[in-house]
């Protein structure tokens, strides 16, 4: 006998099966987060030089695609030669090398220029901490010394703090050297696997790079064969299209937002002779990457060193940090980075919040745009199911609405004090509070008469 999916019996048997198998997964992944977790782990483990290789590829496209169309091809239109397929492989392979070749030696640059003046700084910082604890003692002595009350509590607090740490060192530190090295050995094999990576991360971009029509037209065919109708795909698509033009923009534009605050923080400081100028400008400049919260994250930590040196040049760098900070604000970061998300200060501060809590720094940097990108996919959503319906889809028209008219679909307002004066009255109100109060009164007197 041959089976019909339509038969009611081997339908509710299907349904019955799926149910138990998601109710067994759900109950192995409540009780087994451990085991997911160590999975998950080793799988990201495999596939990191993958996903640096994807990442390396995404950021360096839009160069790329620059030196292609904007170079290459435009001095072979001026030498008058054809444009064959042939002709535009090579101008892509020497366009990638280039620009990969550029990466490392911008990696290199960077690592030789402020590697150097990082160990210097934190060097000095480590030898002279001593005389910055002297002199902060007699900064607050100074400060607080019409208060000899306030000055003796001070004095005893630096006290217990010094004796602290000399008990942290002698007593802690040094018995611990060996669990010290070995965290350091640890950590010196992690940064050799991530280099590692990074390497076959950066060969697997060529690849990426060189053939991403190819890789984009396999995703396609993929998406045309999965989704049920050709319109669903097409959305699929255009939703993939969004995520590139608000990660695109946003991940880049911070990139180069926070490169050029970072070069004015270095020569800001060094103009105002502020001390550890390379090491304060790298930090605001990391620190700038993240939305929101970056500026302060950055400025805080390396106030603090200036004012363990001196508590002028502290107040001199606070005023210049803020005077930065609304200049990248309100000028550069608009400028650069336009309208890439389109939230509101509000759900960017939720993103961050939940970005952090759940991946840290990098979850703090990526939460805004995934923001963005759930939220626009979601309001979409809405859209087209209130055009549907035949609903009003301007958010406007349910501000201080009481309910919708079943038939005209029209908003009904609430009859409160609280109503918007400038939104039209809804034709279903009752029709005695469109009546002027003159009239009205008027038409009480009136009936009084006939009835007299």
């Amino acid at each position: 006998m041959k089976f019909r999916w339509d038969k009611k019996y081997l339908y509710w048997g299907a349904t019955a099966f799926v149910v138990l198998a998601a109710a067994m997964l759900f109950y192995f992944g409540i009780f087994h987060v451990d085991s997911l977790k160590s999975l998950f782990n080793k799988v990201y483990s495999i596939l990191q030089p993958l996903i640096y290789g994807a990442a390396i590829a995404y950021i360096l496209n839009p160069l790329v695609r620059f030196l292609e169309e904007q170079v290459f091809f435009r001095l072979i239109e001026k030498t008058g030669r054809k444009l064959t397929e042939r002709l535009k492989k090579v101008v892509r392979m020497i366009c990638v090398i280039f620009v990969i070749l550029l990466l490392f030696l911008v990696i290199y640059g960077l690592i030789a220029m402020m590697v150097p003046e990082l160990i210097k700084s934190i060097t000095n910082i480590v030898e002279n901490f001593p005389r910055y604890i002297r002199t902060a003692e007699t900064w607050v002595t100074d400060l607080l010394k019409d208060n000899p009350d306030l000055e003796a509590y001070s004095l005893s607090l630096f006290t217990t703090i010094s004796d602290k740490a000399e008990t942290w060192l002698n007593q802690d530190l040094l018995p611990q050297v060996n669990e010290i090295v070995r965290n350091f050995s640890t950590g010196v094999y992690d940064v050799l696997i991530f280099l590692k990576n990074f390497l076959i991360g950066a060969m697997i971009s060529i690849y990426m790079l060189y053939g991403k029509e190819t890789f984009i037209a396999r995703g396609k065919q993929f998406l045309y064969a999965l989704r049920s109708t050709p319109e669903n795909a097409n959305r699929t698509i255009r939703d993939l299209q969004f995520v590139d033009r608000t990660f695109g923009g946003f991940v880049v534009g911070k990139i180069v937002d926070s490169i050029i605050i970072g070069l004015l923080c270095y020569i800001g400081m060094s103009v105002l002779k502020l001390p550890y100028t390379m090491l304060i400008s790298v930090i605001i400049g990391i620190t700038n990457v993240i939305p929101f919260f970056g500026p302060y994250i950055g400025a805080v930590p390396s106030a603090f060193l200036i004012l363990l040196i001196n508590p002028l040049q502290c107040l001199y760098f606070i005023i210049f940090i803020l005077v930065l900070q609304q200049f990248d604000g309100n000028f550069l970061g608009p400028k650069i980075l336009g309208d890439t998300t389109g939230l509101s200060s509000f759900m960017v501060i939720v993103a961050i919040l939940v970005g952090g809590g759940l991946f840290g720094v990098f979850g703090m940097f990526v939460g805004v745009p995934v923001c963005a990108v759930i939220c626009t996919i979601i309001g979409d959503r809405i859209q087209e199911r209130l055009k549907k319906k035949k609903l009003p889809e301007d958010v406007t028209s349910y501000r201080n609405i009481d309910h919708l008219d079943q038939e005209t679909h029209e908003p009904v307002f609430q009859n409160t004090m609280g109503t918007d004066d400038s939104k039209p009255f809804s034709k279903a109100r009752r029709k005695d509070t469109d009546v002027p109060e003159n009239e009205q009164k008027k038409k009480e007197t009136d009936q009084e008469d006939e009835d007299s």
